[in-house]
């Protein structure tokens, strides 16, 4: 099965649009080896934001004679795509039918000490001295990936050595099922504590998430 480390930079928070992509290829799972690679810049039809441009310095300039970003296609057969709140950079390329594994999630799970689990925070609490390296010139969709795919390892070791892309799958959507309530007058609570009354009316509105329905339809 195809699966691709992915991330993105984009024009911003507010209706995104990518303008740069990058991925590496996963080869093998157990132990964690990369193939091809892929970076490319595009050209957003809006000014990216300022708060983008101080986060990845590019500019509108840069992207003057790039595709287009609704040019951008993932590779044929891919099935499976790992990011780190992967359900953006998934969003901004348009939600293809790819099974996503969230690094972010799983990361929250396995350290939940952390003070921060930005992708670069972790990489300074796990391999410090990789991350004195890498971090701070990492300012590109590129340099995510490969760092991301190092922070993948960890949380590899962590699962116990899942052997599958599927089974490392599975653990993130375990991952994402909410333990708690995150918002509204029960937020901080354990779900099995919120009032039966009031899970039955969350449980009815049509766009609850789907990860917090799936938690409260299994209590």
């Amino acid at each position: 099965m195809s699966a691709l480390i992915f991330d993105t930079e984009t024009t911003g928070l507010r209706e995104p649009q990518v303008i740069e992509a990058a991925w590496l290829r996963i080869t093998s799972l157990t132990p964690l080896a990369t193939g091809d690679a892929y970076e490319q810049r595009f050209r957003p039809n809006k000014p990216i934001d300022f708060g983008a441009m101080a986060t990845h310095h590019i500019t509108d300039e840069d992207l003057a004679n790039c595709q287009p970003s609704n040019s951008f296609r993932l590779p044929d057969g891919v099935q499976y795509l790992i990011g780190h709140n992967i359900d953006y950079d998934w969003g901004v390329i348009g939600q293809p039918d790819v099974r996503r594994i969230d690094t972010l999630v799983l990361s929250r799970l396995l350290w939940p000490e952390a003070d921060s689990h930005k992708q670069t925070a972790l990489l300074y609490m796990l391999d410090r001295p990789f991350a004195r390296q890498h971090a701070p010139a990492a300012h590109s969709a590129a340099a995510d990936v490969f760092m991301l795919a190092h922070l993948l390892t960890h949380i590899l070791d962590r699962l116990g050595n899942p052997t599958t892309l599927d089974e490392l799958w599975r653990h993130s959507e375990a991952a994402r099922l909410p333990r708690t309530m995150t918002f509204g007058k029960h937020k901080g609570e354990l779900l099995g504590d919120v009032p039966v009354d009031y899970r039955r009316w969350l449980l009815g509105q049509p766009d609850l998430d789907p990860y917090l329905r799936r938690a409260l339809e299994a209590l």
